[in-house]
């Protein structure tokens, strides 16, 4: 019988990480009172110091890069169109001679 995961949510994540920070418990401590183990919650830790940075960038760049992927998407599909354009003007170019 295998054992099921848990899911937790970004807001008890995020409740967890700053309890470990504020440093009023040891990690293990608190990975046993919130009932996660303490290598989940060293990771959680981990991912949040390394993504931090993110909320503080100016807003210009997120949508800059927003901007950049939505544009490559849709060059990818012209592309794509164009391609199977191609392929058909072949077939029928080569059925005509």
């Amino acid at each position: 019988m295998t054992k099921k995961r848990k899911l937790h949510t970004a807001e008890f994540k995020l409740k967890a990480v700053l309890e470990v920070l504020k440093g009023a418990k040891t990690a293990n401590e608190l990975a046993g009172d919130l009932g996660v183990h303490p290598v989940v919650l060293s990771e959680w830790k981990k991912h949040f110091l390394e993504s931090a940075a993110q909320v503080f960038e100016k807003p210009s760049n997120q949508y800059k890069q927003k901007n950049e992927e939505k544009e490559k998407a849709e060059l990818y599909e012209q592309i794509g169109r164009l391609k199977m354009d191609l392929e058909w003007l072949k077939k029928k170019a080569s059925l005509t001679q």
